[in-house]
């Protein structure tokens, strides 16, 4: 086999990388060299470059014997086709030409090197520091340079740790093949090693591989999600049904703090706190329901990028991101790519926009005037996502999908009822500019407004979205009497039920047990097909409350089948 010197030169940088392992008995070499050169750079003063090194390094090697003369160190560029030395040009200009395929070489001493320009490589990659049996196992990070993680291959191994404790004496087995593969109760005390073939559509890079630092473990058994996806084993098909989910999974930034392990959650072990654990619990939840809009809440930034986003779209699910201000957490929505195109995403985070949305005037002018309530709800990270969908079977039913995760504060039932006045503004004018602009029928265009609103049915916003109007004399705006809101009264146009009704939780912790998410839906447009059962009142206190080491967050799911009225 031939010999091979790496370039790589990053789009936007103005360097070029050069990396070869040269090993000759005649010099008595064996190193890899790496250097780093100006595109502007003539080439003969990199090959220049490259000679001194080499030439430093030879002569380390045979200082011993300095009676030995060396041969001169060869380094040059040489033209196969034309069977001639490459020379005096910019490396600019060098890697257009190996860019057109021209066959040129890197000869050093007595060998050809074949030059292999900006080949797949793997930057980065590890497996997670939990593995349970029972569920998906997938690269925790993995950063791929001029590949595509779809192309690319993986494959998976398990293997017994030797009494030697050295990973090197494994004798692996092959066990799946994939970005993810689903541990089974035969990889218990075992090992596994995932091995990653970088590709793109033109080639492959050289293979990578990665050894679990833990053993697969045996899994929880049984948990209350597996009942509820005995309502979910197969995806809806019905062109004019879909599956719709909400679900606030429990940001990391809030479970893995020493006060959520003291005090939120010092009930729940240690261990079904971590990411690396909950993760893989919350992901399996949510494959399971067989959903075709996701809407979560409490999503950290790298679990996004790093987990769901890879690990859905395995399952044709394709989703976006929307920060809460500057936190690491926020919003995502998904959809069924096969079901639906996507036309539009928005999204806002209200309190930086509070003073100059058009939308947001008339209800900002009548409260600004109460300084510290304007300062309270501008300080606000609160945001809202909107994601505008078409179904792909029937192009004339459209979707708006909303998603967002009020205030949480005991004392702020009137920032969040705002917070619903602004969000009902910010979706009626996304609505009305959909409808104006693509020229949209309201019997074929329906709202789906889906998040943690922290706001029990008996408070405001669910009477805004239930009854439409909201009066002065709600309790809610006396909720803090220095930010009390008055003669404020709120309305808005769409007629919206509950899917999932009012059950008695869907949050619930030692101190707090509530029904506060909700998946509303327009009414005269769309209705119920079927919604899956919650877990049962013991099931959420088997561990005393959650999250625990069977149920990944402190929020239950909600999960509802919806379908057109008019099938026209």
């Amino acid at each position: 086999r031939m010999n091979v010197v790496y370039f790589r030169q990053l789009p936007g940088e103005d360097q070029c990388a050069i990396c070869f392992h040269l090993a000759s008995e005649r010099y008595r070499i064996d190193k890899v060299f790496n250097f780093s050169r100006n595109l502007t750079e003539n080439i003969d003063a990199s090959l220049e470059r490259m000679r001194t090194n080499i030439e430093k390094e030879v002569k380390k090697k045979t200082n011993k014997k300095k009676k030995n003369k060396i041969a001169p160190v060869s380094v040059r560029f040489f033209d196969e086709e034309r069977k001639q030395d490459v020379q005096n040009m910019a490396i600019s200009e060098l890697l257009t030409k190996i860019r057109d395929e021209e066959r040129i070489l890197l000869k050093i001493l007595d060998d050809d090197f074949r030059i292999d320009f900006n080949s797949p490589v793997v930057q980065s990659l590890n497996l997670p520091q939990s593995i349970l049996a029972g569920f998906y196992v997938y690269p925790s990070k993995l950063e791929l340079l001029f590949a595509d993680r779809r192309q690319s291959e993986f494959q998976w191994y398990r293997g017994k740790m030797p009494k030697s404790n050295n990973a090197q004496q494994i004798e692996w087995s092959p066990v799946g093949s994939g970005f993810s593969y689903m541990a089974k109760p035969d990889d218990v005390g075992c090992h596994l090693k995932v091995v990653c073939v970088p590709k793109n559509s033109v080639k492959a890079g050289p293979p990578t591989e990665i050894i679990s630092s833990c053993e697969v473990q045996a899994g929880p058994g049984q948990c209350p999600f597996d009942i509820r996806h005995l309502f979910t084993q197969k995806k809806l098909t019905n062109d004019f049904q879909f599956r719709v989910m909400t679900y606030n999974i429990l940001a990391d930034l809030y479970a893995d703090s020493d006060y959520s392990r003291t005090e939120l959650f010092g009930y729940c072990p240690n261990y079904a706190l971590h990411i690396d654990y909950r993760k893989q619990l919350f992901i399996k939840e949510i494959l399971g329901y067989n959903s075709d809009i996701i809407c979560l809440q409490e999503v950290d930034a790298k679990i996004f990028d790093l987990d769901l986003t890879a690990v859905l779209r395995m399952k044709n699910l394709e989703g976006h991101f929307k920060a809460k201000g500057k936190t690491a957490e926020g919003l995502a929505t998904f959809y069924d790519v096969n079901r639906f195109e996507e036309l539009d995403r928005q999204g806002i985070t209200f309190g930086e926009n509070l003073e100059t949305a058009p939308a947001f005037q008339g209800l900002w002018n009548q409260i600004k005037s109460n300084e510290k309530l304007a300062a309270r709800i501008k300080d606000r990270s609160t945001a809202i996502q909107v994601t505008l969908l078409r179904s792909r079977s029937v192009p004339q039913k459209h979707l708006l999908v909303a998603n967002t995760h009020f205030y949480f504060h005991p004392d702020a039932d009137h920032i969040r009822l705002l917070q619903g006045g602004f969000s009902m503004l910010y979706v009626r004018d996304l609505y009305e500019r959909y409808e104006r602009e693509m020229g949209l029928d309201r019997n074929n265009f329906a709202i789906i407004f889906c998040g943690d609103f922290n706001s029990v049915p008996e408070c405001g916003m669910y009477r805004l979205m239930t009854e439409r109007f909201v009066g002065d004399e709600m309790a809610d705006w006396q909720s803090n009497e220095e930010e009390a809101v008055r003669g404020v009264t709120l309305s808005q146009p769409f007629w919206f039920k509950s899917a999932c009704g009012c059950p008695k939780y869907t949050n619930f912790t030692v101190g707090f047990k509530a029904c506060i998410d909700f998946i509303y839906y327009q009414s005269d447009v769309l209705r119920v097909n079927d919604i899956v059962p919650l877990p049962s009142e013991e099931e959420l206190m088997a561990y005393d409350a959650i999250p625990s080491p069977v149920l990944p967050s402190d929020h239950i799911a909600l999960v509802a089948s919806l379908e057109w009225n008019g099938k026209s």
